[in-house]
């Protein structure tokens, strides 16, 4: 209820002070789980995202946020929860992996999960080289991959700033990727899928900005073998 509530109220400002769209919309499944691996350039990208779909989803993040101290970091930590992100302890190996049972179940359930490949933001905004974490959940879950570019969002809170800027904001969705072939516990399909995954959200940080063909119109690249 409480992620409802804070996606209706931020909906309109969004649109209005930040001209924010959704392009390719029409990519997202409308039903069962997905990965949804998007570049990061700011930390309102686990905002914008969620409040422009029409279907609920939830992140993966670090776990510092779940366990801040005093009024703002209890409030962080308050409203984190009770948007359900899955809280991910990158230093420790065992933690990581129980975060992965829990997301792989999260998602044979039937959620959309985002990601941010990169593993932080991206302080030079150029995209960096994915970690294979985003191929190894989605191979061991075996769901698609959707492709998600966030263009913006480094001007309306760059890092390290406390006050949002006005600009225009747009979230791209690429067709979903899929890798029946692959193995979760092959080091060279995880490098080989991850790879894939992030030449899509490069591909789509390069779109036009008048957005000429929408994404949904594409041919997909499901049932397409990548391993060499």
């Amino acid at each position: 209820m409480f992620y409802w509530f804070v996606r209706a109220v931020l909906r309109w400002p969004f649109h209005v002070l930040w001209h924010a769209r959704l392009v390719g919309a029409g990519n997202i499944p409308a039903t069962g789980g997905a990965v949804l691996a998007s570049n990061h350039l700011s930390m309102c990208d686990s905002l914008f995202l969620p409040v422009l779909m029409r279907r609920r989803m939830t992140f993966l993040a670090k776990e510092e946020y779940f366990t801040g101290r005093g009024l703002k970091g209890r409030a962080k930590a308050a409203f984190v929860r009770g948007t359900g992100l899955v809280p991910l302890r990158r230093d420790d190996p065992t933690s990581a992996a129980a975060t992965l049972v829990t997301a792989v179940e999260r998602l044979r359930g039937g959620t959309l999960i985002g990601i941010y490949p990169e593993g932080t933001r991206s302080r030079s905004g150029v995209l960096q080289p994915g970690k294979t974490g985003v191929a190894r959940l989605a191979l061991t879950a075996g769901v698609p991959v959707v492709p998600i570019a966030m263009v913006g969002t480094d001007t309306v809170l760059p890092i390290g700033a406390t006050r949002p800027h006005l600009a225009r904001v747009t979230v791209r969705i690429g067709a979903p990727l899929t890798f029946p072939d692959a193995d979760p516990n092959d080091p060279d399909d995880l490098r080989s899928v991850t790879d894939t995954i992030m030449a899509a959200i490069r591909e789509l940080l390069e779109e036009p900005a008048d957005e000429k063909l929408p994404l949904g119109d594409r041919p997909t690249t499901e049932g397409v073998r990548h391993r060499a």
